[in-house]
């Protein structure tokens, strides 16, 4: 099948087959979706990246501050995703777009929240569990909070990831692709297993 024809499937399901409809993903997550089954066909995007590896990841471990979030081969922070396996479904035109517009297609669920308890306290970052009762919320430092619904008096979703959107500016064009060089050949060595699990704010959770 086509691209085109593969992806009308994914929108509109099979159902006589069982097989049920996710346009609910959105158009980019399916072209993900399709260009990761290409890849596993041995069909992948073999473009050259314009992009310096080396430099890429001195920028992620440094001035991008992008590892304070997000770990890659184990080094880095947690708040956000692990971003090890991220360059195998994801081609570098998806990478560079997930960097500098990280609240396009952005998943509700994904969002920054603010959650303000009666005191007046306000806790913001992303939330983790939620229930009718309470509230598990992991703040920017790591920390997490577990707050009751009775006691949190506003709680907000942020039209945002927690992660910067100005990196359009802050970095250059060429340090833009250098940091899509690195995480698409880190990728090239991480276990495809966990490419499953690699995401950046504002992601969907398979």
């Amino acid at each position: 099948m086509s691209d085109a024809e593969t992806l009308e499937i994914m929108k509109s399901g099979r159902p006589a087959k069982g097989m049920p409809a996710f346009a609910s993903l959105g158009s980019a997550r399916l072209k993900t979706l399709v260009r990761h089954l290409r890849s596993l066909q041995g069909r992948g995007d073999a473009a050259t990246l314009a992009g310096d590896p080396q430099r890429g990841q001195t920028l992620f471990f440094g001035k991008a501050r992008c590892s304070e979030c997000h770990m890659v081969n184990g080094i880095g922070g947690f708040l956000g995703s692990d971003l090890s396996a991220y360059g195998l479904a994801h081609s570098a035109a998806e990478i560079r777009s997930a960097i500098i517009s990280p609240d396009t297609d952005l998943d509700p669920r994904r969002r920054a929240v603010v959650a303000t308890v009666r005191n007046g306290q306000k806790y913001s970052g992303m939330a983790r569990n939620e229930d009718n009762f309470s509230l598990q919320l992991q703040s920017p430092d790591g920390t997490f909070h577990l707050l009751a619904k009775s006691e949190i008096e506003h709680l907000e979703f942020l039209p945002r990831t927690l992660m910067p959107a100005d990196y359009g500016s802050t970095l250059n064009a060429n340090e833009i692709d250098d940091l899509v060089g690195y995480l698409a050949r880190v990728a090239k060595s991480a276990p495809a297993v966990r490419a499953k699990g690699s995401k950046w704010h504002g992601e969907e959770d398979d």
